[in-house]
C-alpha cells in the first residue's frame, strides 16, 4: 500500500477518505473547509493512494478541537480503515507513520479518544491496548482518553473539568458538533428539520472555533447529543434514528 499526505496544495484535487464524493457535496466541502484552516495548526492528514476509507488525521494536542490538557502530545482525530482495506495491516502502517512523525517533532506521546467497549466513531480499545496505549482519564459518560507515552517522565494527558463531567443546562435535545466530521454537513440539518416538523425541542450548537471546542461541555466535540442536560450519544443521527430515539 502507498500513502500520501493531503495538504493545502492538493486538498481540492484529492479525495479525503471519509467523504469521497465531489467537492460540491456539502459533506466534502464542509470537511475540506475545516481541514484547510487546520493545516497551519500542524494538522496532518495521511491517506491511502487508493480510493477508499483508509486514513489517519492528527494534530498537536494544543490545537485539538477537544477539551484536553495534553501540551506536548499529538492528538489523533481519526484513524479509520474500513471495508476491503481491513485486515491487511494498514492501520499499523498509518499509526506507525504518526508515531515516527510525532517523535521527529519532539512530542511526548500520542493521545486519542476511546471507551471501555467499542463505540461508533471512536477508536477500538482492543486495538489501542494491543498497540501499547493505556487509559489516562475517563469522563462521567464513559468516554476515555488513551495515551501512548514516548518519554517516561512526561505528565499524563487529561480532560479539562468541563469535559470530565458532561452536562448542559438547557432542556430538550442539544447537539454540540464541529465540521471535523463530514457527515454533520448533511445530517445535522436533516435532524434539525425533522425535530421542527415533529415539534421536538432541538438546538444544534455548531462549534466553529478552537476556543469554543476546547471549552465545550463534552470530551467528544465532533458530535455530542444531550437531552435535558444529560449526555446521550456521540453517534450521528439521521431522521429515522433521531425519531426512534425521541420516541423512547
Amino acid at each position: 500500500m502507498e500513502y500520501m499526505r493531503v495538504t493545502k496544495e492538493n486538498l481540492e484535487t484529492e479525495h479525503i477518505c471519509c467523504a469521497i464524493s465531489n467537492n460540491k457535496d456539502v459533506q466534502v466541502s464542509s470537511k475540506k473547509a475545516w481541514l484547510a484552516d487546520r493545516f497551519d495548526d500542524g494538522l496532518v492528514f495521511l491517506k491511502s493512494t487508493e480510493r477508499g476509507k483508509c486514513c489517519i488525521e492528527y494534530i498537536p494536542a494544543e490545537n485539538a478541537w477537544n477539551p484536553l490538557c495534553a501540551d506536548g502530545y499529538m492528538y489523533i482525530d481519526c484513524l479509520w480503515v474500513s471495508g476491503s482495506f481491513k485486515g491487511h495491516g494498514y492501520s499499523n502502517d498509518l499509526l506507525n507513520a504518526c508515531i515516527e512523525d510525532s517523535k521527529a517533532k519532539g512530542k511526548k506521546g500520542l493521545c486519542i479518544l476511546s471507551s471501555a467497549k467499542k463505540k461508533p466513531f471512536l477508536a477500538d480499545p482492543k486495538y489501542l491496548k494491543h498497540k501499547g496505549f493505556e487509559v489516562c482519564d475517563e469522563a462521567d459518560n464513559g468516554i476515555q482518553l488513551w495515551y501512548l507515552l514516548f518519554s517516561p517522565k512526561a505528565e499524563q494527558p487529561k480532560f479539562k473539568e468541563c469535559a470530565k463531567h458532561p452536562h448542559c443546562d438547557e432542556a430538550g435535545y442539544i447537539l454540540y458538533y464541529t465540521s471535523q466530521c463530514p457527515f454533520n454537513g448533511k445530517y445535522v440539518p436533516i435532524v434539525e428539520q425533522t425535530a421542527k416538523d415533529h415539534g421536538i425541542p432541538f438546538r444544534a450548537i455548531h462549534l466553529e472555533n478552537k476556543a469554543d471546542a476546547q471549552n465545550a461541555p463534552t470530551p467528544i466535540t465532533t458530535y455530542a447529543l444531550f437531552k435535558d442536560g444529560e449526555y446521550l450519544t456521540n453517534e450521528q443521527m439521521n431522521d429515522t434514528k433521531f425519531l426512534k430515539l425521541a420516541s423512547k
